[in-house]
Formats: structure tokens, sequence, C-alpha cells
């Protein structure tokens, strides 16, 4: 755990604003970890909102909505803000937004569904992990091994984003309410949150919910990392190569379980999200719901004028976010920010040779050795990463962050996950 400049006053009093709806978005196939969707529709077919528009028989996957009503224009490679590039639905609005079609539930019917239910309803809203992980949450809930503990994590460690200290605020009774349908649905007893000190008002708010456990925790990085999370609020620790079901545990992020609440209350998928737009460029910093599929360029405009012109573009916090090459790339599901740094904030530093101080070993919150891994990646020895632990990497940036020689350690561990799986 390290002690980060949190760089939060820029959106954190910010109220949640909905960005006015794109003229055009551009929904990409993949927009979760499993196999990519196939369309549903054509070009010059009619989309209503929330329509599902993509899918594919596998059994990892999340389905894709339109996220305006309108017309397909296009359906093709278009810039991803994870994977390069990815085929994309294009979409041009009819400014209609007529959301009729949502079929809403009453509490009674609420109350009557049972697990297999819940988890059919998330599927087919395309609900997945919204911290970053865009695992497909209908899997998640459907654990291998009974669990007993329901972690919800409002932690929001990343420097800047404060999307999810929002939404604790300003959606805390909807936020409970798929807590306890989570909860009866999976018999689990025993509900915590865990939230950052630096979050007060969600603090208070949670506090008065008698059925849940809040586990204020201090303010370091990071801090909203699931296993770090466990060992933090549960003092038990997920073995290497487990899962924090084979300890008994599910965890979920607070925007998730706000999303499983508007697909199983308003019968609404997963076609928006909350984002924060930051950084020292921009004269108006804040919070806003977006539509899935909105290029940045017009989040960035909407928050304008740029006081800098930005160096760096990232969609994320500086820690795990991925610099973007374009602003036509869409917002996705798993957005959950957009940082522009400038010309200071963006430097690269010259990257000297390891001194062997084991600072990276050290502040590695997963207990490896970035120095080792890094050297047997850039000698293309992947079996050596696999021995080292390289699969294990949470991919935090803290050895980036403490190397005193500059090292791309992280850089180099991404690569070697990647040929250890292929």
């Amino acid at each position: 755990m390290v002690r980060l400049a949190e760089n939060k006053h820029h959106s954190e009093n910010q109220p949640v604003v909905a960005l006015p709806i794109p003229a055009k978005v551009y929904i990409p196939l993949i927009q979760h970890l499993g196999k990519i969707c196939n369309p549903e529709v054509k070009v010059g077919d009619s989309v209503s909102l929330g329509q599902r528009i993509a899918s594919i028989a596998a059994n990892v996957y999340a389905p894709i909505h339109a996220s305006i009503s309108g017309k397909v224009i296009a359906i093709q490679d278009w810039p991803h803000p994870v994977l390069g590039r990815t085929k994309a639905i294009v979409i041009e609005g009819d400014n209609q937004d007529d959301q009729s079609g949502f079929m809403s539930r009453s509490q009674e019917e609420v109350d009557r569904l049972t697990a297999a239910e819940l988890r059919q309803i998330v599927l087919d809203a395309g609900i997945v992990g919204m911290g970053g992980a865009s695992f497909p949450t209908h899997i998640k809930l459907n654990p291998a091994k009974p669990v007993d503990t329901l972690i919800i994590n409002g932690a929001e460690c990343e420097p800047y984003l404060t999307a999810d200290a929002r939404l604790m605020v300003e959606d805390a009774k909807q936020i409970r309410l798929a807590i306890a349908l989570v909860a009866r649905c999976l018999a689990i007893k025993n509900v915590y949150i865990g939230i950052e000190k630096n979050k007060p008002e969600a603090v208070k708010i949670f506090s008065q919910f008698p059925e849940i456990k809040v586990k204020v925790l201090p303010s370091d990085y990071p801090q909203g990392g699931e296993k770090q999370l466990i060992k933090n609020i549960l003092g038990k620790e997920v073995p290497r190569g487990k899962l924090p079901f084979d300890i008994g545990v599910l965890v979920q992020n607070v925007a998730t379980i706000h999303a499983i609440y508007e697909a199983v209350y308003l019968g609404k998928p997963l076609i928006e999200r909350i984002v924060t737009v930051t950084g020292s460029c921009l004269k108006n910093p804040g919070n806003l719901l977006v539509r899935v599929g909105t290029p940045i360029k017009e989040l960035i405009d909407f928050c304008g004028p740029l006081k800098t012109p930005p160096a760096k573009i990232i969609i994320g916090g500086p820690m795990m976010g991925i610099a973007q090459y374009t602003q036509d790339v869409p917002i996705i599901k798993s957005s959950s920010g957009l940082l522009l740094m400038n010309e200071k904030e963006a430097r690269i530093l010259d990257e000297d040779p390891c001194i062997r101080c084991a600072a990276c070993v050290r502040g590695c919150p997963v207990g490896l050795m970035p120095c080792q891994i890094n050297l047997a990646s850039e000698r293309l020895l992947w079996d050596l990463t696999k021995e080292y632990g390289a699969s294990d990497c949470i991919e935090c940036g803290i050895c980036n962050y403490v190397c005193p020689s500059n090292r791309r350690l992280l850089q180099t561990i991404k690569r070697a996950k990647l040929e250890v799986g292929k």
C-alpha cells in the first residue's frame, strides 16, 4: 500500500450531471471479459432505447444494448479504449429517448425473485464489473462454492476519480435495495461496505443502514483491489491462484450494485454510467452520466473550455488507466473516469538500470518481485515470468511509482501476462 496525492478536489463536490444525449454513438461489440458479441442488427435497422443489438452463445459474455434510439448507420472497426480497435455498431439518434419499453417491477415482484431469476435479469441487462474488471456479473452471482459474506467495494482508491463517491451520496437508497436483493438471493448474512475515510459523506449515509457493516478504510492505494479489500475488512487472505469465493466471499463494486438495482427494479439494461471527467487541463471538471458509446470528445467539450492542451488523455485513473490515441474513442461499460494531464504531469522520465533496491518488492500489494519479472520479460523468458507469478499481478502500477530508476516494470509484466496466457 502507498499513499498517493488524491487530487479528488477537482470533482468530489460536483453533483452528477447528465451529459446531453449524443447525436451518434459507437458501441463496441466487446465491453466485457469473454467472447466478442455478434451483431443482431444490420445497417439500416431502426433500434429502440435499450434494445439488445449484439450477443453470442458463450459461457463468458454480456450482451450489448442500444444506448440511444435511432438508426444503425454502420458496423465498422472503431477505436476501443482498451483493445485499440474493434468492431462497433454506429447508431444515429432520433432524439426520441423513449424509456417506456423498460418494464419496472414492484417491491412485491422483486421479493419473489429467486437467485436463478436474478442472474437471468442481470445477464439480460448486460451488467459487468464496473470498477474496471468488466467480468460478467451474472457469473459472479453464481459462485462455484457457497459464500457467506458480501463486500461492497466503495473504496475508489484511484486518484482523481470520484464517480463512485457521488453515486454513494446521491443514490444510497437504491444501492441499499440492490444489496439486500443480492444478499437475500444468495443467502448471505454478513454484508460489509468498504469506504475510504476521504469520503465522510458516504460513510455517514451508509452508517445509518443497520444491516450493512461499514468499514472505514485508510486512503491508501490500492485499497480497492479485491484481495486487498478482503484482507483489510475481514483479515482473511485469498491464497495465490484462488478467488474470493474460495474463502466464502463475494465482492461487488458499488456501481455494479447500482446497475443491478436499475435492471431489477426499473427493467433498464446497462446503457449508461457515471464518469468522472477531470484533470488540471479542464476548466469545469465534474461527474457526468454518460451513454455507452459516446465519444470522449463530447465529454471533454462539455467540461471545457481547456485551460491548457492535454498532453495525455487517460480513460480510468492515473495508476491503472489506459492512455488514448484519439478523442473518437467511446465510453464503455467499465469506463469510470476520463483524465486529461498537462505536459508536466505526463512527462516520460528516462529509464535507468535497476539498482536492486527492492522498493518494488516492498510496495507490491500481492507479494511479487516486479524487478525479477521485468528482467525475465525483457529477456523473453516467459516460463520464468510464470514461475515468478506474473499472472498474479493486479496491474496496480505501484512498482512503476516507487521505482527510483523509472523502470517500465508494469509494462513488461503486462507483456509477460499476455505471453504466459497464450
